[in-house]
C-alpha cells in the first residue's frame, strides 16, 4: 500500500508490535461530571447518550464479556491480531482508583492484549490516579486521550465542557510529567467558530508536548443539547470540502512525529442530523489523500 503523507496510528502500531493492532472499544459503566450534577447534567452539548462510546461494547456488560463480544467480530476478518483496550465511553478516569484498577486490569488479563486506552477530562486527574496510571505506564503500552476540543474558553463554555484551556494545560503537564502519552481530542465545525478559530487550536496543539492527536468532525446528534439548540437557532455545518481543506492546513502545522489517531469520525447513523457526508468516512479520507496528493503537501511541512 502506498504510504500516507501522515504518519497513521496504524503505521505507528505495525513499527511498534510488528503485525496489526486493533483498539477494541470499551464501556467500563462510568460515569461523567457533566452528567452525575458535579459540574452539569446532560453532558457537552454535542455528547451523545453513550457519552462518545456509541460504538463500544454494551453498558453495564462485564468487561470480559464485551472484549469477548467485540473481537470476535474482528476475528472474522481478521482471525490473527493484537489488541489495545480502548476505554471509550464517558470519562474513564472518573472513579475511585479501586475501581479503575479492577476494570483496566480485567482488559489487560485478555489474551492478545498488548496495551490499553484511556480516554477522559483533563479536569479528572486525581493525584491517586495519576499515580495509577504511572505505575501502569511504566508495565504495558498505555495512552490517555484527552479531550480538548478547542482552546477557546468561550467556545467551551457554550459547549457546556466544564472545564477550560489552562486546566486541559494542567492536566497535560500532569501526565507528561510522568512519562504517559497523551493524546489530544480536537473538534472541527463547533458553532460560532471560523477558519481562524480552529487554526489558533490546530497552532496551539502543535506546540504542545503531545504524541498524537484525533481531529473530529462536528456532528450533529439527535437527542443531544446542540440538537435543540440546533431546532430554534440553525448554524451552518461544516461541508466536506472545507472541511478537507483545513484537516491539510492542520496537518501541514503538526509536527512530523504526531501520531495522527484519526481525522474523522463515527456519527451512529440512526442518530446523524448532520453533516450526512461523513456517513461515508473512507471516501472522507481518500479525499483528504487526494487533497495532499494535489498540493504535494504531507504533515509537517510547516511545522517548526
Amino acid at each position: 500500500m502506498e504510504k500516507k503523507r501522515y504518519y497513521t496510528f496504524n503505521e505507528h502500531l505495525r513499527e511498534k508490535f510488528g503485525e496489526k493492532v486493533f483498539k477494541v472499544s470499551l464501556d467500563a459503566g462510568f460515569t461523567c461530571p457533566n452528567r452525575d450534577g458535579t459540574l452539569g447534567w446532560g453532558g457537552c452539548a454535542y455528547c451523545s447518550e453513550r457519552g462518545s462510546g456509541d460504538f463500544a461494547g454494551e453498558h453495564g456488560s462485564p468487561i470480559e464479556d464485551q472484549f469477548a463480544v467485540v473481537t470476535e467480530r474482528m476475528k472474522r476478518k481478521w482471525p490473527a491480531t493484537k489488541y489495545l483496550a480502548y476505554f471509550q465511553a464517558y470519562t474513564n478516569t472518573y472513579a475511585p482508583v479501586e475501581r479503575l484498577r479492577e476494570v483496566y486490569e480485567k482488559a489487560l488479563a485478555e489474551e492478545n492484549v498488548v496495551g490499553i486506552s484511556i480516554s477522559t477530562r483533563p479536569d479528572c486527574l486525581a493525584e491517586d490516579v495519576l499515580a495509577y496510571l504511572e505505575e501502569l505506564n511504566r508495565r504495558t503500552y498505555l495512552w490517555v486521550e484527552l479531550g480538548l476540543q478547542s482552546i477557546h474558553d468561550h467556545t467551551m463554555e457554550r459547549m457546556g465542557r466544564g472545564h477550560n484551556y489552562a486546566q486541559f494545560c494542567q492536566g497535560l503537564e500532569q501526565l507528561r510529567s510522568r512519562g504517559i502519552r497523551v493524546c489530544a481530542h480536537i473538534i472541527l465545525g463547533l458553532p460560532g467558530e471560523v477558519r481562524e478559530d480552529m487554526m489558533e487550536t490546530a497552532r496551539a496543539v502543535a506546540k504542545m508536548p503531545l504524541q498524537g492527536i484525533k481531529i473530529h468532525l462536528l456532528h450533529l446528534l439527535s437527542g443531544t443539547p446542540l440538537a435543540e439548540i440546533y431546532k430554534s437557532h440553525p448554524f451552518e455545518l461544516m461541508t466536506k470540502e472545507d472541511y478537507v481543506s483545513l484537516v491539510v492546513d492542520i496537518l501541514e502545522l503538526l509536527p512530523a512525529e504526531m501520531i495522527i489517531h484519526r481525522l474523522t469520525g463515527d456519527g451512529p447513523p440512526a442518530d446523524l442530523i448532520g453533516p450526512l457526508w461523513s456517513r461515508k468516512k473512507w471516501e472522507v479520507l481518500n479525499a483528504l489523500d487526494a487533497e495532499l496528493r494535489r498540493r504535494d503537501t504531507w504533515q509537517g511541512k510547516f511545522s517548526f
